[in-house]
């Protein structure tokens, strides 16, 4: 048998098995991450395993990159306990073919992973000192759309960010409150530079991101808990860069499917783990073939060659338009329709959904007939291609174990962009106008049945986490299946339509409240209702 946690004493047996190996001196790497690092990423869930890690390997076999990388992990620390520490920060790589092949390489890429949170202090301190070291370029960002959340819904700062402006930087619990903490030490260090570069899977990241930030600096010196010194180095885009990002790699957690498909050729340590804070991770991350990520390119402290590792460095204007393409007509939205009705019509593969004929028909209308008309072409990489390769290639392989209920997570944190925006075209370009919008309205009503937790034959199941779950289903508490009292329906639907946190806009003033009123009272009428509405719109033209 194969250990993971003793792969160099198993190179031989690997090679036999297809199972690729890094070409570089590991430890050598390893020392030189440690000692002056390049690159920490912070987040060291699925995605960092999946996509980032292989950047880094790429650049290291390239010689463009001499260190590993420093994985930070600030919310869940059984991430680091459970996979990095106990096999040497390393992991199985497999991506995951249409043929239904796994390639397999070991990645050795990271270097060291701590828990960077006040709780572990020991961990905390050692983030601090490489935030000092003037040899660190970048970070990289995968903490999900949420951990850049500072305010409730009501606009007003949640309790752990207002405990955190009281406190200061030595005590800081929000992430983007160690992150600022962080990058006080790199100015009380000299005011040196570096690029924070957001890669998770929202528009504009970079500028999100800053904001958090200023905000979480800003709260510090109004209490006079740090100085204005410190402001104005992050305000300063010669000194501190925020780059804008798009990123696409389908990285479902990780599948029994793929750790049996491991354990048959040899291995015997790939048990997947589900940590206390609901993370499920494993000594592998299995992932796609297909990969984007499109960078600002704005290091002001230098970095690597990353066009070496696969990725696509340009400016501010193209990112945008190639991550607004992917987050609101081309992939996103898709997504997220899929999600929905998949939870309800008790599908728990996305592969599994794209047999269904009418949901391949809801994401084709979404995608081509609703989202590309109002997106620009960023030329690097076209729209209708782009699009074509999701439907055709991507989601249909059933060898991607990615479920709706993944994907449904944090539903309420992603409609704004993926279906908000588009709505929002509709209102501003000429010639276009929202009551030409069907399939969009159609979803959030579908996300609106789905908020109760009951499916279309009529039983019980739990949505997926989301920050606002509790409070959207109080909102619905009166709703049930067959419902007939629209009036009814108008009151609690109201407080979530209106709500323009939620979706960018308020759905009542652009014109689509009512259409998503019926949609919602078709949706509810019976068992099988939400099929039949969905197989009556789409074959109504």
């Amino acid at each position: 048998m194969i250990s993971l946690k003793k792969w160099q004493e198993s190179k031989e047996e690997l090679a036999t098995r297809n199972v690729k190996l890094p070409t570089y001196d590991v430890v050598a790497v390893k020392n030189v991450g440690k000692e002056e690092p390049v690159w920490i990423h912070f987040g060291g869930g699925n995605l960092y395993r999946g996509f980032h890690a292989e950047i880094a390997q790429r650049l290291i076999e390239e010689g463009k990159l001499k260190s590993g990388v420093i994985v930070c992990e600030t919310l869940d620390k059984n991430i680091i306990d459970d996979i990095y520490a106990p096999f040497n920060q390393d992991l199985l790589q497999v991506i995951m073919h249409e043929n239904g092949s796994l390639e397999k390489k070991i990645n050795a890429a990271t270097a060291d992973s701590y828990f960077c949170n006040p709780d572990r202090q020991e961990d905390f301190k050692k983030v601090q000192k490489y935030f000092m070291s003037p040899t660190l370029q970048f970070a990289t960002f995968t903490i999900t759309e949420k951990g850049y959340v500072l305010n409730n819904p009501d606009g007003s700062l949640t309790g752990m960010v207002k405990e955190d402006l009281r406190n200061g930087p030595d005590s800081p619990r929000h992430t983007m409150s160690i992150v600022t903490s962080l990058l006080y030490k790199r100015f009380e260090a000299g005011a040196l530079p570096i690029a924070m570069v957001s890669t998770d899977n929202f528009s504009q990241n970079g500028e999100r991101f800053k904001t958090s930030i200023l905000t979480i600096a800003e709260g510090w010196k109004k209490n006079n808990l740090v100085h204005q010194g410190f402001v104005d180095y992050l305000r300063d885009d010669t000194r501190i860069s925020f780059p804008w990002s798009m990123i696409d790699r389908i990285t479902p957690n990780p599948s029994e499917s793929v750790k049996k498909g491991l354990e048959a050729v040899g291995f015997c340590d790939m048990d997947i783990v589900h940590t206390p804070k609901q993370t499920t991770i494993a000594p592998f991350a299995n992932t796609e073939v297909v990969h984007y990520l499109v960078l600002e390119d704005n290091f002001p402290n230098g970095r690597p060659d990353l066009s070496a590792g696969g990725v696509v460095l340009t400016d501010r204007e193209t990112v945008d338009k190639a991550d607004t393409m992917k987050v609101t007509a081309c992939l996103n939205p898709l997504h997220t329709a899929l999600a929905i009705f998949g939870c309800l019509l008790g599908y728990t593969s996305i592969a599994d959904e794209m047999k269904n004929k009418d949901l391949v028909n809801l994401i084709k209308q979404i995608g081509y007939r609703e989202g590309l008309p109002v997106v620009s072409n960023p030329k690097i990489i076209h729209p209708t291609k782009f699009i074509d390769e999701v439907i055709n290639k991507r989601l249909p392989n059933p060898f991607i174990p990615d479920t709706p209920q993944r994907i449904a997570c944090d539903t309420s944190q992603k409609v704004a962009i993926r279906f908000g925006k588009t709505i929002k075209a509709y209102q501003t370009l000429q010639g276009k106008n929202v009551n030409e919008l069907t399939f969009i309205p159609l979803t959030i009503a579908g996300w609106l049945r789905y908020l109760i937790g009951i499916d279309d034959q009529g039983k019980k199941f739990i949505p997926s986490q989301d920050p606002l779950l509790e409070k959207l289903q109080q909102e619905l508490s009166q709703v049930y299946l067959g419902i007939s009292d629209m009036h009814l329906i108008h009151k609690s639907v109201t407080p979530i339509l209106s709500n323009d946190e939620i979706f960018g806009v308020n759905l009542y003033e652009v014109g689509l409240g009512e259409k998503i009123e019926r949609f919602y009272l078709e949706m509810l009428s019976d068992k099988g209702a939400v099929q039949r509405t969905l197989h009556y719109y789409l074959n109504k033209e």
